[in-house]
């Protein structure tokens, strides 16, 4: 299950309740902001992919890929300390999507595909075709600092928790050894293919580091980008099948309404 249309709707939602808060503002809003309190609603696309750093030799060729649509809606608190209120600290609840879509020509590539209603493990040479997609729940704890009026600067990490996730395709134009790199040989021609799916292996828990910057466009419109790099595999440590490491590397772009 996806759930890119509820971020949407949800996105859509703060908006709204953005726009209510800008007109009318209650003195609540203003006392937490004369005491050092900010409060913010984001909206925005994850743009990246789980990449393997660096490249495996088994990966010869890059010959597509599509970052999707990965919708992300976030809420932050930051407390602004100090006189100046130059740095600060924040923390959020995110929900965000990250995915992918990519093809690649490989050679030896440890994989294991369903043949003929059986799963067969081996070494695969040809073309694969990943459909890597997950829901996550996110909160980061960042450090902030304020530049100026206009732009704040943030670092920090992050932690993750798979709502759902899919990471399944299928493999074409090409060989499986069976067992070892001499293993048989099952090929796949003429527009045959093979499907496999390690949806179940994906790990339910990652973390890793976020460096962002905001822009406030008017008083309280604001453009953010940040930079997310999990630390972690995508796969549980017990899955050995692919013999490489992914990581997920994003670009999230978006706006929010300062309150």
């Amino acid at each position: 299950m996806r759930h890119t249309n509820i971020i949407v709707a949800i996105a859509a939602w703060g908006c709204v309740l953005s726009g209510r808060a800008q007109t009318d503002r209650t003195p609540a809003l203003q006392s937490a902001e004369h005491n050092g309190w900010e409060y913010e609603v984001k909206a925005g696309v994850n743009i990246g992919g789980a990449s393997p750093l660096p490249l495996p030799v088994e990966v010869r060729e890059i010959n597509s890929y599509s970052p999707k649509f990965n919708g992300t809606f976030e809420g932050t608190v930051t407390r602004w300390l100090g006189r100046n209120r130059r740095w600060g600290l924040s923390a959020g609840l995110r929900i965000e999507e990250k995915g992918m879509l990519t093809g690649a020509t490989v050679k030896n590539y440890s994989t294991e595909i369903v043949y003929e209603g059986s799963r067969v493990a081996g070494y695969w040479t040809g073309y694969v075709k990943t459909d890597y997609n997950t829901t996550l729940l996110t909160v980061p704890l960042l450090a902030d600092y304020r530049v100026n009026d206009r732009w704040k600067l943030r670092a920090g990490l992050f932690s993750s928790v798979k709502l759902d996730g899919d990471f399944s395709g299928y493999v074409s134009d090409g060989y499986l050894r069976e067992g070892t790199p001499v293993g048989e040989k099952l090929t796949f021609d003429d527009g045959s293919s093979a499907p496999y799916d390690f949806s179940s292996h994906l790990r339910h828990f990652q973390w890793g580091g976020q460096l962002g910057a905001t822009w406030c466009a008017f008083s309280h419109f604001t453009v953010n980008a940040d930079l997310t790099w999990a630390f972690s595999n995508i796969f549980e440590s017990s899955f050995k099948t692919v013999s490489f490491n992914l990581y997920p590397v994003y670009l999230k772009l978006g706006f929010g309404y300062r309150f």
